[in-house]
This record gives C-alpha cells, structure tokens and sequence, in this order.
C-alpha cells in the first residue's frame, strides 16, 4: 500500500485504487496524480514538500455604492422608467385586461409620448423635446416656458 501526504496528515491509498489511477492517467497521457494536490509516496510517511495549494479568492459582497444606477432607478417595479413625460410626470398605468370568463391578466399602459421640436420664444431657437399630448396641449394652453418652470426643466440643456 501507499500513502499520501497532505499537510503532515498521511492517508493509504489501497493497490487496486492505485492500479487503476496510474493505467487511466496514462492511457490519457497526462503523467499527474488523478488526486489533486496530494504527494504520492511509496515509502513511510514523510512530512515533505507539499504541492502549493492556491486560496480560492473570497467574494465580496457588492455594495449600494458600487451599483453602475441609482438605488431608486434599481428598486421600482417597472424596472429603469424610460416612458415617463419630463412635464406633467405621466409614467407607465399597469392594469387588468379582463377576458369574458373574467380572467385578469396583466397589461401596461403606455403613455403617448412624441417627439416634436417646439419654438422656444426666449431662447430664440427650436427644442426638440419627448412629451405626452397632454403636455403638448398644455404647452399650447399656458406656454413652453411657464409649464417648464413649473415642472423645473432647464430648456438650455435641451
């Protein structure tokens, strides 16, 4: 019988065990140890040179700040809010569709948002902006400048 070392710890490897290990490493050609990382040794057991065994690297846990988007974006329901009017705040409805059998299925409602390039009078120039037609009725009603102050958009950025 021989014995494997491992960390000063010695263990018997029965002559059948290593029979077929050494006729299955060969016959694929690699000349190693089919048990990994231990010292294979045919006299008595002796606290050697033992074979390097590399630490796995730990996982870190991620942290909130280490997110590549904001918290807030990360937590709502309907994922990042892409379709959401910069003016009146209208975002996504999720409702019901009902068939006749009375069986609820989850729907979205999107809201019509266009792009269009409105005159900014102040500026002096166009600005293409991405609003609902309620905005843009809005707009039309009250003036491109009075509903951006009120929502706090900066038309310069535009």
């Amino acid at each position: 019988m021989a014995t494997a070392t491992l960390l000063g710890s010695s263990f018997a490897i029965p002559a059948a065990a290593r029979r077929a290990s050494s006729s299955a490493s060969t016959s694929l050609g690699f000349a190693t140890s089919q048990l990994a990382g231990l010292s294979l040794s045919a006299g008595a057991a002796t606290p050697t040179a033992v074979a390097f065994l590399p630490k796995r690297q730990q996982l870190q846990p991620l942290s909130r700040v280490s997110l590549p988007f904001p918290l807030a974006v990360a937590s709502l329901p309907n994922g990042p809010s892409g379709r959401v009017c910069p003016f009146t705040g209208k975002k996504t409805n999720r409702a019901n569709k009902v068939s006749f059998s009375n069986h609820k299925t989850k729907k979205q409602q999107f809201v019509n948002l266009q792009y269009k390039k409105l005159w900014w009078e102040a500026g002096k120039r166009f600005v293409k902006l991405r609003l609902s037609t309620k905005a843009l009725k809005t707009i039309e009603k009250h003036g491109l400048d009075a509903v951006a102050r009120k929502a706090g958009i900066d038309l310069n950025k535009k």
